[in-house]
């Protein structure tokens, strides 16, 4: 069989094998191994092969990291929970109060400790195991 055979299985694999993670740092890899059949079908001879091969898995290595870097800030704060309403079950003296939330039961503090006590509450922020919460619907 020719040497481009095995790179395409090669990159058919490393492909099935992003499939079952998704990290696509595989399939940068899967690419790669394309790379390096295209090589061999091009009649390129071995250490070109495996050259060309590298500095593509290389490249895209740092291309998928960068552009992941630049991404993770925009989701680093964001949540599930934002915008979710609860349902207080209780106040406290101090201002904090105890809500339902996802069928447990959460401590929670007002965004604005003047607000009133009355009314639909969302969750705003998350401190720690504590729900920062305001009256008025986060986007």
């Amino acid at each position: 069989m020719a040497l481009y055979v095995y790179w395409f299985l090669l990159a058919l694999v490393l492909l099935g094998m992003e499939m079952a993670t998704g990290t696509f740092y595989l399939f940068m890899l899967s690419i790669a191994m394309a790379v390096g059949g295209f090589a061999a079908l091009s009649g390129f001879y071995l250490p070109i092969q495996l050259a060309m091969a590298a500095l593509a898995g290389v490249v895209g290595t740092v291309i998928l990291r960068r552009w992941k870097g630049s991404h993770s800030d925009d989701m680093s704060g964001q949540s599930l929970d934002m915008g979710q309403a609860v349902r207080v079950l209780s106040w406290h003296d101090d201002g904090t109060a105890r809500v339902a939330y996802r069928g447990a039961e959460w401590d929670a503090e007002l965004e604005a400790p003047e607000s009133a006590h009355e009314g639909m509450f969302y969750i705003k922020a998350i401190r720690g195991s504590v729900l920062m919460l305001t009256q008025h619907k986060p986007h």
